[in-house]
């Protein structure tokens, strides 16, 4: 089935940090990036393992350039960093409380 005109097509990207072994992370990493059923896999994905999923055009196009499997660059910090710290936040809200 066609998509109508002037509808955009869905994108998604997916970055991972993980500083400790084995992983070794310096800055996060794109791990995933696709348009259309590749973007909703993205999702589905992310959701099933209880990934929070947030929209941000502008760190999505910013991205679309980077090649999978590398290290953002450290013009994306600053982006990336402010929004990892919203969904810590968000997720640590989400915990229940210490018994």
């Amino acid at each position: 089935m066609a998509r109508p005109t002037g509808t955009p097509r869905l994108r998604a990207a997916a970055l991972r940090y993980r500083p400790e072994a084995p992983f070794q992370d310096a800055a996060p990493r794109l791990v995933a990036k696709g348009q259309g059923l590749l973007a909703e896999r993205i999702l589905d994905l992310a959701r099933q393992h209880g990934v929070t999923v947030t929209k941000d055009p502008d760190l999505l196009a910013a991205l679309d350039p980077l090649d999978i499997d590398r290290l953002i660059p450290p013009e994306l910090f600053q982006a990336v960093a402010t929004l990892l710290a919203a969904l810590y936040r968000a997720n640590k809200s989400l915990l229940p409380p210490p018994a």
